[in-house]
């Protein structure tokens, strides 16, 4: 049975966890904290939630020991600090990336052959943090980003039109955050194009609070969200968990695709037992590629960013 590990036991790691846990398809699960009794303590109250909700996958914590993780299929990376009122995902910058980059060589050395699904924030770049420190080929390094977007962009359509979410299927790339490209041309709801059944302007204004999802959750809480983020990051694990083949908007190591190189963004993928088992390109209008370049032109400038403050430590 898979193993999958959960580095970060805050609120979007638990609830990673947990969801990981009540789907019922993996055998074990282990959340990892630096802070003392955090992860065992969370870990242990899920598992007594079992005979409750009838799961049998096995939830263990452990404090800062990566030898609990060893031989694991699967790692979420969550860990990371919250954003504040005030704050944007870019402002977070350095100091996950310290973060990321030492969890993810902890983890590295001992599970080689593991897939890494980064959650933490600015999402795009602590992707390609994770890619480098773990030395992982790019196939078995993704983000989630795009299935929690896409996620706020269908649940945002069906308190508009009254429909079930279920009916409603959605396409959205780019970068995290405000950059995000939205796709009302490929989103339909039950087989119907979005764009027959809701004037423009209206799907403009969703289209706008989706790219601000984040924000909204942060202004009414004074912290980020969790119930969304940890879901989504547990539906990548069970597609890639049940080899199923699904089609996911994932950041993803671009080669050529959509006209960009050697970063990671947001792009529809298929996953499965490999990873990204493939990046699917569609045909995007001039309008929609003119978005998605200035999208990944945001995320070159937080990468150049971060090499700016790597050299100015390099210096220090």
């Amino acid at each position: 049975m898979n193993k999958v590990t959960v580095i970060g036991a805050g609120n979007v790691g638990a609830t990673v966890a947990e969801c990981v846990a009540r789907k019922d398809m993996v055998g074990e699960v282990v959340l990892i904290d630096i802070k003392e009794g955090l992860s065992e303590g969370k870990a242990l109250d899920m598992w007594e939630s079992a005979p409750i909700h009838s799961f049998d996958t096995r939830l263990s914590g452990s404090t800062n020991d990566y030898d609990a993780t060893a031989g694991s299929d699967i790692c979420v990376i969550t860990s990371g600090v919250p954003r504040k009122p005030g704050m944007s995902r870019d402002d977070l910058l350095a100091i996950n990336a310290k973060i990321v980059r030492s969890v993810t060589e902890s983890f590295a050395a001992k599970s080689p052959n593991a897939i890494l699904i980064i959650v933490s924030n600015p999402l795009d770049v602590m992707t390609y943090v994770a890619y480098m420190a773990s030395g992982f080929p790019s196939q078995r390094v993704m983000g989630m980003a795009g299935v929690l977007d896409t996620a706020r962009y269908r649940a945002f359509i069906a308190m508009e039109l009254g429909v079930s979410v279920r009916d409603i299927q959605a396409l959205l790339m780019g970068g995290h955050g405000d950059t995000m490209v939205p796709l009302p041309r490929y989103t339909t709801v039950g087989g119907i194009p979005l764009t027959e059944l809701m004037a423009a302007d209206k799907i403009e204004a969703i289209v706008e609070r989706t790219k601000k999802g984040g924000g909204e959750i942060v202004k009414l809480m004074g912290t980020s969200a969790w119930y969304a983020p940890g879901a989504a990051a547990a539906e990548m694990v069970e597609a890639i968990v049940k080899d199923s083949g699904r089609v996911l908007p994932c950041a993803a190591w671009c080669t050529g695709h959509y006209g960009l190189n050697d970063l990671f963004i947001g792009v529809p993928v298929r996953l499965g037992k490999n990873g990204v088992e493939e990046i699917i390109e569609v045909n995007l209008d001039d309008s929609e590629q003119a978005l998605m370049a200035a999208s990944a032109e945001h995320v070159r400038t937080n990468l150049a960013a971060l090499e700016r403050l790597q050299a100015a430590e390099q210096e220090g």
